[in-house]
């Protein structure tokens, strides 16, 4: 167990969102639960000579409404969602980490792609005119940890900070490091993810993988659980939280506590760079080792965000995972993925899976699974078709990513006071 230094479980006191389905946490909040499809046609780039031709897009953002020239300029687009997604988790916590000692706050965000728009930019200038004409923030725009580095520099933070690679978990495994790093005396992190992998080479790269749905119809596009699933489509855009120590939180008078880090695990396939292994122990073990993390069973679970590839074999396997993990109750805790509604957004889609358990716990419901019209009964799960009103109190939350990763967080509700 992880816990902060009194012994007690660090908490989520802010959240923030830029997706598909809304700039802002209510605005993807009220699209998740009416169920609304917020995939559609590619529209940055032609994209006729690909397979895939579907995606989410986040519709409507502008970076100056967030941040300032100078740093658009030197800066990706997957930088400038995470970015404003940080000012609206920090707005959320009512937190100014420059109104506290530069030591006290850290940033920890997942990442799975990087810099595509700007490097894909520039890689066509440096091959058409010339490494003259390529711009020198090329060698920041497309690394992993420019998000975190920006961010920490625009909040003059010198906290312990980081960004993590796992791709799909990488979310999950952002908020396992910011538990890490407030139980060794940093009060508060910031973590999450942002991705924005829409561009020629990003969507070629994924190609490769195999797993890109081809339909043209984003009805038929991305279903997890569906009889009918035959891959996923991309997505840009994520979430951050503000993860703190409880003591903290309390002395800072911070106005909500969504939900503690109560527990979390992460295993590895080790089977194959590429091809998933066919034995589901190793994610099982991951929502185990979770639950003996925070002390629980599985019968305690009232909702399991999942993974929700949206590939039948993938899909099989997290059913036949979540019925190794959960034994008898496999069949009664509810299941949804949302995420079928805007599509994959790599460690963005773990981080904002996290918020949208946070707000099931807030507001006692359960979104449905995004884009479900013929669930698989061989699954043998309660797959959620609409919006369930239930109390919820603990929340599981699974990702896995490429290569073999995987994660599982437990989510669960504080008392009032924290």
């Amino acid at each position: 167990m992880s816990a902060t230094r009194t012994g007690r479980r660090p908490v989520v006191t802010g959240v923030g969102v830029i997706a598909p389905s809304g700039i802002g946490t209510e605005e993807h909040w009220g699209s998740t639960l009416r169920g609304e499809l917020r995939v559609g046609p590619i529209t940055s780039f032609d994209t006729s000579r690909y397979a895939t031709t579907l995606a989410g897009q986040v519709e409507g953002f502008d970076p100056a409404d967030h941040l300032s020239g100078r740093i658009v300029l030197q800066t990706d687009r997957w930088t400038w969602l995470g970015m404003a997604a940080t000012e609206l988790a920090l707005s959320d916590a009512s937190y100014d980490p420059a109104a506290h000692d530069p030591y006290a706050t850290s940033v920890v965000f997942g990442a799975g792609s990087g810099g595509n728009d700007f490097g894909q930019r520039e890689i066509q200038r440096l091959w058409s005119r010339g490494r003259q004409a390529v711009s020198v923030y090329q060698s920041i725009a497309w690394f992993y940890a420019a998000t975190t580095g920006q961010t920490s520099i625009r909040h003059g933070i010198k906290g312990p900070s980081g960004v993590v690679v796992s791709d799909g978990a990488g979310g999950l495994d952002s908020l396992a490091q910011a538990r890490r790093t407030i139980s060794r005396g940093t009060p508060v992190v910031l973590a999450g993810g942002a991705e924005a992998g829409l561009t020629p080479y990003a969507l070629t790269c994924q190609t490769t993988g195999g797993r890109l749905s081809t339909s043209c119809e984003p009805r038929t596009a991305y279903k997890p659980f569906d009889r009918s699933a035959d891959g996923y489509v991309p997505a840009e855009g994520g979430a951050t939280l503000v993860v703190e120590d409880p003591a903290s939180a309390a002395a800072r008078g911070a106005p909500r506590v969504y939900a503690e880090i109560a527990g979390y695990a992460a295993t590895h396939d080790a089977h194959h760079h590429r091809d998933p292994s066919s034995d589901p122990r190793w994610y099982a073990e991951a929502m185990r080792r979770a639950l003996a993390d925070a002390n629980l069973t599985p019968a305690d679970v009232d909702v399991i965000f999942a993974d929700g590839a949206g590939s039948r074999d993938l899909d099989e396997l997290e059913a036949r995972a979540i019925h190794v993990a959960f034994g008898a109750h496999a069949e009664r805790v509810p299941v949804t993925a949302p995420q079928g509604l805007i599509g994959r957004m790599c460690a963005g889609g773990s981080a904002l899976a996290a918020v949208n358990a946070l707000l099931s716990i807030r507001d006692g419901v359960i979104p449905a699974v995004g884009n479900l019209d013929d669930p698989a009964p061989e699954y043998r799960l309660d797959l959620v078709r609409a919006p369930r009103q239930t109390p919820v109190r603990v929340a599981m939350v699974n990702a896995r990513g490429y290569g073999g990763f995987n994660s599982s967080l437990i989510l669960r509700a504080v008392s009032p006071a924290v």
